[in-house]
Parts: structure tokens; sequence; C-alpha cells
């Protein structure tokens, strides 16, 4: 298992890495929308952030040595079903492999953020 650490992404926010690759598979933690310079919240609407939160899963894809195209299966979580339409309509946007996806309204996420992804993706190794 190999850990993936960068900096053109938000740090870990608390005991756990970026990413870790295990075999031909990257599974990312839950990305938020952090400024990997500030670590402050970017963003106010779900559309800000969404597309915030997708650039840095980006780099982090990068930096383990794949990409958004390469992803399998992500896990949304929004914190009102009323955002949707407005969530999917930046996702639809960059995830155009159309991977498997759950989505899920939850009560809060951290720092306040109003959505979060997670992915799994398959490496060239």
């Amino acid at each position: 298992m190999k850990k993936i650490q960068t900096e053109k992404a938000p740090a870990a926010i608390g005991p756990y890495s970026q990413a870790v690759v295990s075999g031909n598979l990257v599974y990312t933690s839950g990305q938020i929308p952090l400024s990997p310079s500030s670590g402050e919240v970017v963003g106010s609407t779900v559309t800000e952030q969404t597309e915030a939160l997708i650039q840095n899963l980006k780099e982090i894809l990068l930096a383990a040595g794949t990409s958004i195209d390469k992803v399998i299966k992500t896990t949304c979580f929004i914190t009102s079903m009323k955002s949707f339409a407005e969530f999917n309509a930046v996702y639809e946007k960059h995830f155009s492999s159309k991977p498997a996806r759950s989505c899920v309204e939850v009560s809060a996420l951290p720092k306040g953020v109003l959505v979060e992804i997670e992915a799994i993706a398959e490496t060239d190794k």
C-alpha cells in the first residue's frame, strides 16, 4: 500500500491520507472544497464548492498516477437534496466517463461545507 500526498490539494485535516494506492486501485479520502494553500473553504454555493473539490480530487488522482477519467466509483455527500440538480450539473461536466455512484444527504460535513466526494480509480500499473 502506498500513501499519496500532494501539495496541490489540501492537506488532510485529520489522521488520514489524501489517498492510498493498493494494487491497481486508488482510494481517495473524501474531498471537500478547501484551498490547497490556505486550507480555507472555497465558494459559498454548491456549484462553486463542487468545482473546487473536483479540482482537488483531480490533483490527488494525478499524484497517484491516474486521472478523473479512470474513476470507477464515487461516493458523494450533500447537505441538502434540494441542491441535487445543481450538484449533478457540475458532476456531469467532470465525470464524463459516468462511474458508478452513490449520493446521500447528510446532516453536516467538515468545516460546514455543502458537498464532499470520495473516489476509487484504476491506475495504469
